[in-house]
């Protein structure tokens, strides 16, 4: 590993949130509405790595239920800088169920924050959300993914 990139400051989470935006807004108005999704997923982690920012795309995330274990449990769309999780869709129109997935992927990886991206929408403004992962008592939940040590 290249000693400047590890002396290269960690962008705060809300950064890197704007960066996302701003980012997704032009890819959006340079492609439109209406292509698959991973078409807007591989173009937009060229856009933030172009902007010096780590992306992992297709990250599979290993899960524990019922005391079984999963190495591909899920798999997030992208993940900037380790912190922020980025889902992204190509439907005409967001679902109740599509912020409940990413609420899901937060809580499983412990991430307080993560952009769900639909590129489906006739505009930009229409198709995103922010959803936030607050405090959570897991007591109750079979998971056992990031789970802080009792």
């Amino acid at each position: 590993m290249d000693s400047d990139e590890d002396t290269k400051p960690q962008r705060d989470r809300e950064e890197l949130a704007k960066i996302v935006v701003n980012c997704g807004f032009k890819l959006h108005k340079e492609l439109g509405p209406g292509l698959l999704e991973s078409v807007y997923e591989a173009v937009l982690q060229k856009m933030l790595q172009n902007e010096g920012l780590s992306v992992q795309r297709q990250l599979p995330i290993p899960i524990k239920v019922f005391g079984l274990s999963f190495e591909e449990g899920f798999r997030a769309d992208l993940i900037v800088e380790d912190s922020l999780l980025i889902e992204l869709k190509s439907v005409s129109q967001l679902a109740p169920v599509h912020s409940k997935q990413v609420l899901t992927y937060l809580r499983l990886l412990n991430l307080p924050l993560g952009l769900l991206i639909n590129y489906g929408s006739p505009t930009f403004k229409e198709g995103i959300k922010r959803i936030l992962n607050g405090p959570q008592n897991l007591t109750n939940s079979p998971l056992e993914i990031n789970r802080p040590s009792e």
